[in-house]
């Protein structure tokens, strides 16, 4: 089996768990006293988010080490990683607005969350220009490092903001010092829900580094040799 063959059986398997995790979170898990319905998006929403800043500071970490080692296949990893990150990232800024809007009464407003996260995800397209527009692999790796590592750096600053802010976003009820403040239905509904996103960026990445790799092998590209 093929690198490509497997990741996409990774991803078959994910999208399955994901569509199983839906029909608990309907079906099974309770309806929140205060938002209604409109909360089930949490089980979407939030392990999207997750892996929308992971896949950045694995893109940073594979960045950090590219520019010591030259190493080929951490360039490959961290453009397969931004990419799947670029797909997450749409699914937060597309499920955010419509979970808000029934809780806040706005689609969108300029919170230091959601603000943060929106120039995340600025970063993510400007590191795909970038690896788009310029022609050199080497030097278009060095200059895509650079930016990977400056997306790793907003990380932190886009958890902290509702720390640091005063925000409509509420604080982290699961990513936080204290005990989760979920109930037990709710929380293992959420942790699927976590569990089939991370195969789904395995998946992804999987994919997307064996296209990556094949391009390479057939254009003749050694970024890591430039």
């Amino acid at each position: 089996m093929t690198l490509a063959q497997k990741g996409r059986w990774i991803t078959l398997v994910a999208l399955v768990s994901l569509a199983a995790v839906y029909v608990r979170a309907l079906a099974f898990t309770p309806v929140e006293r205060l938002q209604g319905l409109a909360q089930k998006i949490f089980y979407l929403h939030v392990p999207a988010a997750i892996w929308t800043e992971a896949a950045m500071i694995l893109v940073g970490l594979a960045s950090i080490f590219y520019l010591f080692l030259r190493d080929a296949r951490l360039d490959r990893f961290a453009e397969a990683s931004a990419e799947v990150g670029t797909v997450f990232a749409t699914i937060v800024l597309t499920t955010g607005p419509i979970w808000g809007k029934p809780i806040w009464g706005t689609w969108w407003t300029w919170d230091a969350r959601l603000t943060s996260t929106l120039l995340l995800f600025f970063l993510y397209v400007g590191y795909l220009l970038v690896r788009g527009a310029v022609r050199d692999p080497g030097l278009r790796a060095r200059y895509a490092a650079v930016l990977g590592i400056c997306g790793m750096c907003l990380v932190p600053f886009i958890h902290l903001s509702v720390f640091l802010f005063r925000t409509l976003h509420p604080q982290p009820i699961i990513l936080k010092p204290s005990a989760p403040s979920l109930p037990s239905s709710m929380l293992a509904t959420w942790l699927y829900s976590l569990a089939a996103f991370t195969l789904l960026y395995v998946g992804f990445v999987t994919q997307r580094y064996a296209l990556s790799l094949g391009r390479e092998v057939h254009g003749g590209e050694r970024p890591g040799h430039v």
